[in-house]
């Protein structure tokens, strides 16, 4: 009997440790932790990218809204090593302020079709929480008549709506964004219109899906014409002999950019979705008006 009685007043203690231990297990009474950064090699392409993965104990209360990216080699994060080669996606967060995270996921060699088959939506979809953002371009690779990357203009509009609904079914917002120009210009030195078809068809999917669109082919083109042909030597990645350990013999790249190219089609990009009059526009900093800043 005095056992039975000591048992029943210790109940309540005991249920008391119980309840907290559960609190600092799944995170409740507000407290939460710190996102983790883990840098993910690919060995394909000898790339990197940061993918932020929240902790455990992270309260939903006091999640950082967060963009994610699902792109190719123009918006990826390069590795220090790789100096000065550089994607928008990772100077885009320079454009926000510190209420929002950015998750790079693009990786090169990338596109609309393979970045699905290799899991890497899945990954950002099993991520993605309510109020964050999904944005997606892609083209570069779609055209590209490689068998692991080639897709077909209609193929692209499906797969570019797996996006929309994978992030829309997270509560998510996506944000199509058409792919930014290569340093292609014709004879009268006014820059073209890089794959046009996919241009056009992400344009599409966006009006038929209303979907928000960033036009980055549009704004790219419209930077590289004011700057003009000479000027765009330092958005790309022209790079002299002798200057960059990764690149001793000097590379001439009209695809990819070097960091301040980067920095300059971040600018744009911020500047895309600060007329996107979305609730993540008030985030915007100082977006560049030309990458002629």
């Amino acid at each position: 009997m005095r056992n039975k009685a000591k048992l029943q007043r210790r109940m309540p203690f005991m249920l008391l440790s119980i309840i907290t231990c559960l609190g600092t297990l799944f995170g409740y009474g507000g407290a939460s932790a710190a996102s983790s950064t883990t840098i993910v090699q690919d060995a394909t392409h000898g790339v990197t990218n940061n993918f932020t993965t929240p902790a455990v104990t992270q309260d939903v209360y006091t999640h950082l809204p967060t963009i994610y990216l699902a792109g190719d080699s123009t918006v990826q994060t390069y590795r220090e090593a790789q100096r000065p080669q550089a994607g928008w996606g990772q100077m885009i967060g320079q454009y926000l302020d510190d209420s929002i995270a950015v998750s790079n996921q693009a990786i090169g060699g990338r596109s609309s079709r393979s970045f699905i088959e290799q899991g890497r939506l899945d990954t950002i979809i099993s991520q993605i929480q309510p109020g964050d953002y999904l944005m997606i371009q892609f083209g570069h690779n779609d055209a590209d008549r490689k068998p692991e990357r080639y897709t077909p203009v209609q193929d692209y509009r499906n797969y570019l709506k797996v996006y929309i609904h994978g992030a829309r079914s997270k509560g998510a917002t996506p944000i199509l964004v058409t792919p930014v120009s290569r340093r292609d210009y014709n004879a009268s030195g006014q820059f073209n219109v890089s794959f046009p078809e996919y241009v056009a068809a992400m344009k599409q999917v966006a009006a038929d899906t209303q979907t928000s669109l960033l036009d980055l082919s549009a704004r790219s083109v419209a930077c590289y014409n004011s700057v003009g042909i000479e000027g765009t030597t330092s958005i790309f990645l022209h790079v002299q002999p002798g200057l960059y350990p990764y690149f001793p013999n000097g590379v001439v790249d009209n695809t990819h950019f070097q960091e301040y190219g980067a920095m300059q089609i971040a600018g744009l990009v911020a500047e895309g979705i600060r007329d996107l009059g979305l609730p993540l526009s008030e985030h915007v900093l100082n977006p560049a008006s030309s990458a002629a800043q």
